[in-house]
């Protein structure tokens, strides 16, 4: 018994670890962003130039990924208390995941660890073979209705209306449109996929050696 549940908790640490370094990449491709400008011609809805733009990115960035940033002014794009609000929120969200990132690499470390002494990677096998499934399904989503997966995350993941943002008070989400995000969680859900996939070919492999 004693045995199951570490080694439930070890999995379930691994697993964390991989989701959450997964989004910490993805919030940090700031060159995806820098694709996205022209891609998605995002200069054609703002008053503003790419490097403008950039400039206001990295501002907006700095105050989500930084817990020592406590106001967010961006020189280019004004906001709204509810703006601030939902830009606070989601910094909350951003430290959270980075503080599952540390104490969920902590606990594989030692888990992996073990695994290594006692020769048991073979359990890693059938869960990383099962949690492979999720991102496919999650991309099939993302590819039949974006914008309801998009809503039902908001509608999870807060408890208010401030992420509805008005572009007259709120011009800012001029410059971060809906396609933009789908980017990004097409790319967590590719990165989360690489590592399930890792995961399950490498413990597959300790069979043999």
């Amino acid at each position: 018994m004693k045995l199951k549940i570490t080694h439930f908790f070890g999995i379930t640490c691994l697993f964390l670890f991989m989701i959450s370094l997964s989004i910490a990449l993805t919030i940090n491709m700031f060159p995806l962003y820098w694709f996205d400008i022209d891609y998605l011609g995002i200069t054609d809805y703002v008053s503003v130039s790419k490097e403008t733009l950039i400039k206001n990115y990295g501002v907006l960035m700095s105050y989500l990924n930084f817990p020592w940033v406590t106001s967010l002014n961006m020189p280019d794009f004004v906001s709204s208390d509810k703006g601030l609000l939902h830009f606070y929120e989601v910094k909350r969200l951003f430290l959270l995941d980075y503080g599952i990132l540390v104490i969920s690499g902590i606990g594989s470390f030692f888990f992996l660890r073990y695994l290594k002494l006692k020769k048991m990677y073979w359990i890693l096998i059938r869960p990383f073979q099962i949690a492979s499934i999720v991102p496919v399904v999650i991309t099939f989503f993302i590819a039949v209705s974006f914008d309801q997966l998009f809503v039902l995350f908001h509608e999870v993941f807060f408890n208010n209306d401030a992420w509805q943002f008005d572009y007259v008070t709120d011009p800012i989400i001029n410059a971060l449109p809906q396609e933009f995000f789908m980017h990004c969680f097409i790319l967590a859900v590719v990165l989360i996929e690489i590592q399930f996939l890792m995961g399950y070919f490498f413990s597959k492999r300790t069979i043999k050696i």
